[in-house]
């Protein structure tokens, strides 16, 4: 079970769910790519300011014995709750030349975001918006993406259920 931190300002206290390091799988598909099993690790940490830092990366799974084939997505950024405690913002960035502003509402153990700002590099694909949802969901990190890229509305792009480990 989850204990709250008590040196976590007030204002992160409604996401704290989120503190820790998950582990776990998930499914990704688009209409341009074929769809995956990937396996992913996401650090999500707090140094005493009223901010939380996120870190994420994923790995592409073989789908039958489940064993990493190669390297996939990594997004760092920081989770910025507004004060009311309702609203927050995720900054993330990508090595892929991709930096992303989501902004939406907190709710007990569920966060539901939308990108509010995309800039990408002169070299990096075309994306140009995102929703997220992430949920506590029976003690484990469940979260849901859709992506507007490569031409494409926005539609169902990836889901995964992760495990607190640690």
């Amino acid at each position: 079970m989850f204990e709250l931190d008590l040196t976590i300002p007030e204002r992160l206290r409604p996401m704290a769910w989120l503190i820790g390091r998950w582990e776990g799988a998930g499914v990704l598909g688009y209409p341009t790519i074929e769809s995956l099993h990937y396996g992913q690790e996401i650090v999500c940490s707090h140094d005493g300011r009223g901010f939380l830092e996120w870190q994420s990366r994923t790995w592409i799974l073989d789908s039958e014995s489940g064993e990493r084939l190669r390297p996939s997505a990594i997004e760092l950024g920081f989770w910025r709750p507004a004060e009311d405690g309702k609203e927050v913002e995720l900054l993330l960035t990508h090595p892929t030349g991709i930096v992303e502003m989501y902004y939406g509402t907190m709710d007990p153990a569920r966060i539901t975001i939308k990108t509010d700002g995309v800039m990408r590099s002169p070299h990096a694909k075309e994306y140009n918006a995102a929703s997220r949802l992430y949920g506590l969901v029976d003690g484990d990190l469940m979260y849901t993406m859709d992506m507007a890229a490569v031409g494409q509305s926005l539609q169902p792009h990836l889901s995964a259920q992760l495990k607190r480990v640690g």
